[in-house]
C-alpha cells in the first residue's frame, strides 16, 4: 500500500509541475484541477470493488510511470513495417502521446471535415470543444478517466458536419515506443458525428519494442440525429504493455451507432464501453473479441445505457482463451425508468483452449420499465471433439484441426467489420495469433 501511495502522489505532483504547460481555456483548466483532486480522492481502483473484483491494478499501481517527453521520430520506418498501421484512409498518427504531422496523412477526405490533433483544436479555441469535452466520459468514480482528464493534453478531434457521409474511414492511430523507462500516455479522442451523417472511425493502439509502458486512453463520440457512426477500436500493445481505454458515446434520436472492441495484446488490458441512447428510437451493437494466451489479462466492461424508450441494442463479445491467461467479461444492460417498448439483447461466448485458462462472465440486467424486451446470457466451453474427429477423417491434422474451428469461432466477429481492408489484416493477425499460418483461400 506504502508503494502504491508513493505512485499515487507521483501523478500529482507530475500534475503540478506540468499544468501551467496543458494548453485550453480556463473552463478546461477547472476541469483539470477537479479531476486530478477527485483521482487523489479515490487512488486505483482494488479487488474490493465489485467492477473490478478479478482484474487486479496493483502492477500498475506500483510502477513509476513518467509522461514521454516527445514523439520518437524513429518510429516512422517501424511504424511503416506494421500490417495494422498501413490502412488505405486517412489518418492521424501520435507517437507516445504526441501528434507527427509527419507521419499523419490527411489525403481525400471529404470536404467540410474537421479532423486534427485536439491540442490544435484547443489552441485554436474550437467552440464544440466546450460543450463535449469531458462532458461525456465521467471521471467522478473512475480514477483511469479521472487521470486522463487531469493530463488532457493531445489526440485526436474529429467533426463530422451535418449530413456529410464519408466513403472511408477516419483512422487514429497511436503507436508506443519504448526508451528503457516504463512511460504513459492519456490519449483523449473527441468525435462529433452531426445529424444525417455517416462515418467510420477506427481507433488503433500499437506497440513497438518490448519494454513497459502503460496506454490510459478515453474517447467521448457524440452521434447526432439520424446519424450512423461505426467506430472500431483495436488493442494490440506489446506483450510487457498496460492498456486502459474507454470509449463512452452518446445517441440522439434515431442515432445508431455500431462499436467493435477487439483486444489482442497487452500482459494485462481493461476496455470499456458506455452507450447512453438518449433519444427516442436510437439503436447501438456492440461487439467485441479478445484473444489472449500466456499469462495475459484482458478485461471487457460495457455499459448500455436504454435512456429514452423505443431503443434497441444488440451486443455480442466472444473471447478465446489459452495457456494461463484469463479473462473478464461484465456487460451491463440499463433500463430507465420511462424508457418503455427497449428491446436488448446481450450474449458472450468464451472459448478456453487450456484447463489453466479461466474466464469470469457476467452478464447483468438493470430494468426499471415494465413494459420491455431483454434477454442476456453467456456460455463457456472448449473445442467440440466432434468437429475435430470430422476434420481429421478428411486429412486434416488434430493440431490444424483446433486451430482452424477456433479462428472459425472467432472470426464472426471480424466478419462484421464492413471496411474490408481492416477485416482482412485483423484475419491475417487472427491466423498468426492462433499459429494458423498462412490463411487459405476461402476461409
Amino acid at each position: 500500500m506504502t508503494a502504491v501511495k508513493e505512485q499515487q502522489d507521483v501523478y500529482l505532483s507530475t500534475f503540478q509541475a506540468r499544468e501551467k504547460t496543458f494548453s485550453g481555456a480556463s473552463w478546461l483548466s477547472q476541469i483539470r484541477r477537479a479531476a486530478i483532486e477527485r483521482f487523489a480522492e479515490l487512488g486505483f481502483p482494488t479487488t474490493r470493488q465489485e467492477a473490478w473484483r478479478f482484474t487486479n491494478v496493483a502492477p500498475i499501481a506500483k510502477v513509476p510511470f513518467e509522461l514521454p517527453e516527445a514523439a520518437d521520430d524513429g518510429a516512422a520506418v517501424a511504424i511503416g513495417t506494421m500490417p495494422m498501421a498501413d490502412l488505405e484512409c486517412g489518418r492521424l498518427v501520435f507517437v507516445n502521446g504526441h501528434f507527427s504531422g509527419e507521419l499523419s496523412s490527411l489525403n481525400g477526405l471529404a470536404k467540410g471535415i474537421k479532423v486534427c490533433s485536439l491540442a490544435e483544436a484547443l489552441a485554436a479555441g474550437t467552440p464544440s470543444l466546450e460543450q463535449h469535452l469531458a462532458r461525456h466520459a465521467p471521471y467522478e468514480d473512475h480514477a483511469f478517466v479521472a487521470l486522463n482528464t487531469a493530463f488532457i493534453y493531445d489526440g485526436a478531434y474529429v467533426e463530422i458536419p451535418k449530413g456529410l457521409v464519408l466513403e472511408k474511414p477516419v483512422y487514429l492511430l497511436f503507436v508506443t515506443t519504448t526508451n528503457g523507462r516504463p512511460t504513459v500516455t492519456h490519449p483523449r479522442n473527441l468525435v462529433i458525428a452531426g445529424a444525417e451523417s455517416q462515418a467510420t472511425i477506427i481507433e488503433g493502439h500499437l506497440g513497438l519494442g518490448e519494454g513497459t509502458y502503460l496506454t490510459n486512453a478515453v474517447s467521448e463520440v457524440v452521434v447526432g440525429e439520424n446519424a450512423v457512426t461505426h467506430y472500431c477500436r483495436l488493442q494490440q500493445e506489446s506483450e510487457q504493455a498496460y492498456h486502459f481505454g474507454a470509449l463512452h458515446v452518446r445517441l440522439a434520436r434515431d442515432a445508431n451507432a455500431t462499436t467493435y472492441s477487439l483486444g489482442l495484446g497487452a500482459a494485462l488490458a481493461r476496455q470499456e464501453v458506455a452507450v447512453v441512447l438518449d433519444g427516442t428510437g436510437s439503436e447501438c451493437q456492440l461487439n467485441g473479441l479478445y484473444v489472449v494466451s500466456g499469462r495475459q489479462h484482458v478485461d471487457n466492461y460495457t455499459t448500455l445505457d436504454h435512456a429514452r424508450p423505443h431503443t434497441a441494442s444488440r451486443e455480442f463479445y466472444k473471447g478465446v482463451l489459452d495457456g494461463k491467461s484469463s479473462g473478464v467479461f461484465h456487460g451491463r444492460i440499463i433500463v430507465r425508468a420511462g424508457a418503455q417498448k427497449t428491446d436488448a439483447k446481450q450474449s458472450n461466448k468464451n472459448l478456453l483452449l487450456s484447463d489453466d485458462a479461466t474466464i469470469n462472465t457476467k452478464p447483468q440486467l438493470e430494468i426499471h420499465a415494465d413494459d420491455v424486451k431483454c434477454t442476456h446470457g453467456a456460455t463457456i466451453g472448449q473445442i467440440d471433439p466432434e468437429a475435430v474427429f470430422y476434420m481429421r477423417s478428411r486429412g486434416v491434422g488434430q493440431d490444424e484441426a483446433r486451430q482452424i474451428l477456433t479462428y472459425a469461432f472467432a472470426n464472426e466477429i471480424i466478419g462484421r467489420i464492413k471496411y474490408e481492408p481492416l477485416a482482412s489484416r485483423l484475419e491475417d493477425a487472427l491466423f498468426a495469433q492462433l499459429g494458423v499460418g498462412p490463411r487459405r483461400e476461402g476461409l
